[in-house]
C-alpha cells in the first residue's frame, strides 16, 4: 500500500490541457495499460490512472476505463488504511457512473473521504468526497504469487518479514493494525484468530511452517 501512494504522488500535478492539444503524460497511462482506444485528454481517466498506478506497483487491476470495474478487484475493507481503493457513486447510486481513487483519510468528523485520483478537477491531485457516496473500499493483492519467508516469526520480533505477515493478514481480512514490521499484541491476536479458522493449526500466536503454509494457500488460491 505504501508503494501504490509513493507511485500516485510522484504524479501530482499531471493536468488536461484546455483546447485541442492533449497532455501526453495522460495519453501515455492509457497506452502503457493497453487502453488503445483513448486518444485524447478529456475522456474520464480517474480508472485509467488507478491501473497504470497498479501496473506499476505490480498489484492486481481492473483492466478497465470504469471507474465501478474496481468493485470486483482486491478484497473488501470496512476500516481502509491510506494506500486502499475506494470507489464512489456518481450521478445515480445505481448507474453506471463512478469514481475511483486512492484513500488518504477522512476528516475530522468522517464525512468526507481525502482521496488521491486522477481526473480530480481534471488533474492527479487530492480532493475530499462525501462518505456518503463511498460504494466500496478495496484492498489490493499482488498481481503475480505471494510469498513469505521460510522463518519462524513471534511477538517482539521487527522487520520486513513482520510488514508481510501484517499485510498478509490483512488481505486474509485478519486485522493486524498498521503494517509497521513491529510484531506486537495486535498482530499476534490477528495471527491467533487466523490460526482459528483450521482446526490443524495450534492456536500459539507463532507464524510457524503449518500456518505460514496454509496462509499462502489462501492467498494463492
Amino acid at each position: 500500500m505504501d508503494k501504490i501512494i509513493q507511485v500516485a504522488t510522484k504524479e501530482l500535478g499531471i493536468s488536461e490541457i484546455s483546447g485541442s492539444q492533449h497532455n501526453k503524460r495522460i495519453l501515455q497511462y492509457s497506452n502503457e495499460i493497453g487502453i488503445s482506444w483513448i486518444d485524447d485528454d478529456e475522456t474520464p481517466w480517474c480508472s485509467v490512472f488507478m491501473n497504470w498506478v497498479a501496473m506499476k506497483c505490480g498489484v492486481k487491476r481492473s483492466g478497465s476505463a470504469a471507474a465501478r470495474s474496481w468493485l470486483t478487484v482486491g478484497l473488501p475493507v470496512e476500516n481502509p488504511e491510506p494506500g486502499d481503493i475506494v470507489v464512489y457513486w456518481r450521478g445515480d447510486p445505481n448507474s453506471h457512473q463512478g469514481h475511483v481513487g486512492i484513500f488518504f483519510g477522512y476528516s475530522s468528523d468522517k464525512s468526507r473521504v481525502y482521496t488521491l485520483g486522477g481526473n480530480q478537477n481534471n488533474s492527479v491531485s487530492i480532493s475530499a468526497y462525501p462518505a456518503e457516496r463511498v460504494l466500496s473500499f478495496r484492498r489490493l493483492q499482488p498481481d503475480n504469487k505471494f510469498e513469505l519467508k521460510d522463518k519462524d516469526l513471534k511477538k517482539g520480533d521487527t522487520g520486513t518479514d513482520v510488514v508481510n505477515l501484517q499485510n498478509a493478514l490483512k488481505l486474509l481480512q485478519f486485522n493486524a493494525g498498521t503494517s509497521d514490521g513491529i510484531f506486537g499484541p495486535k498482530t499476534e491476536g490477528a495471527l491467533k484468530q487466523f490460526q482459528a479458522t483450521n482446526f490443524e493449526l495450534e492456536i500459539s500466536g507463532i507464524f510457524d511452517a503449518p500456518t505460514r503454509e496454509h496462509m499462502l494457500e489462501l492467498l494463492n488460491a
